[in-house]
């Protein structure tokens, strides 16, 4: 990957495109690496579009504005794709990462990708489901992003993760089993082309 490495997350209000951000942005400092976490949201409602963005990089950053061209979108929800501009910016050889129950095939030209740009898809509400009893996809695209990436070490990933959970649920310790679990299943199960 780049320098840079600039990320877009479209999601709605309630599906945790901000936490996973920061909980991407938290892992990659862990690792050494610069980083960025931000949403951009106003006075939004639950199931309302919002985005959030990170920048990972190898040394300082110095820009601080919204993401417009980025290297990677991760979509929570499927139901954006096509009543906006999810992949307006991205890269010549972007990655996309959808939540979806199709194959990358199904959806590549829902989302007009160039031939260089890559897409993986997983059932990331399915996983989340499962995993967590409820429909919370943004722990399961984070494993689907990793493996899709390459960004972080995986192992070193799933560790700060691991930390994360533990210090934001500790009491409740199959909160962070069913997210780590998610994770890994995700990571397992990404399908891209």
């Amino acid at each position: 990957m780049r320098d840079i490495v600039e990320i877009r997350w479209h999601g709605r209000g309630g599906q945790g495109a901000k936490t996973a951000a920061t909980l991407l942005a938290e892992a990659a400092s862990a690792a050494g690496r610069y980083v960025q976490a931000f949403p951009e949201y106003g006075p939004e409602r639950m199931g309302a579009p919002v985005q959030s963005f990170n920048r990972i990089a190898s040394e300082q950053i110095r820009i601080h504005s919204g993401v417009t061209n980025p290297e990677v979108v991760a979509v929570l929800d499927a139901t954006l794709i096509g009543s906006g501009s999810i992949t307006e910016g991205l890269s010549e050889d972007g990655i996309v990462v959808v939540n979806t129950d199709k194959n990358p095939g199904e959806m590549r030209d829902k989302l007009h990708l160039a031939e260089n740009q890559k897409l993986f898809t997983v059932d990331a509400n399915e996983i989340s489901e499962q995993s967590l009893g409820r429909r919370i996809p943004n722990t399961p695209m984070l494993g689907a992003l990793m493996k899709a990436t390459g960004l972080l070490d995986y192992e070193a990933f799933m560790d700060s993760m691991k930390k994360q959970l533990e210090k934001k649920f500790g009491e409740r310790p199959q909160i962070v089993s069913g997210n780590l679990q998610a994770i890994e299943r995700a990571y397992q199960e990404v399908q891209g082309e």
